[in-house]
């Protein structure tokens, strides 16, 4: 199964500590990020935690998907393995600026 989750619809105001909280009543936590924009440093509304184990990890995503914390309902469930960016990330090219030569 596996046993690091998604966390979606935080609130913005949730940081990882308390998602680290919210998780633990449901067994160890050996993770729990709070992902936020690299420029503004505000959460972006999600977020991923490490489950001990697959067990844990279902435990928490039957009791926790679908639940109201902080005044919104979550979204928990099984992480998706990140899929690679493919394209041009901008290195080593103008990108959009002007040049001076």
């Amino acid at each position: 199964m596996g046993n690091k989750l998604y966390v979606g619809n935080l609130s913005y105001d949730t940081d990882s500590s308390a998602l680290q909280q919210l998780f633990c009543v449901h067994g160890t936590v050996s993770g729990a990020e709070v992902i936020s924009d690299r420029m503004t440093g505000q959460s972006k509304g999600f977020g991923f935690v490490q489950m001990g184990t697959d067990a844990e990890a279902q435990s928490a995503i039957d009791a926790l998907n679908g639940k109201t914390y902080q005044g919104r309902a979550l979204t928990v469930n099984v992480a998706k393995p990140r899929e690679e960016r493919s394209g041009f990330n901008g290195a080593g090219r103008n990108s959009g600026r002007l040049s001076r030569q």
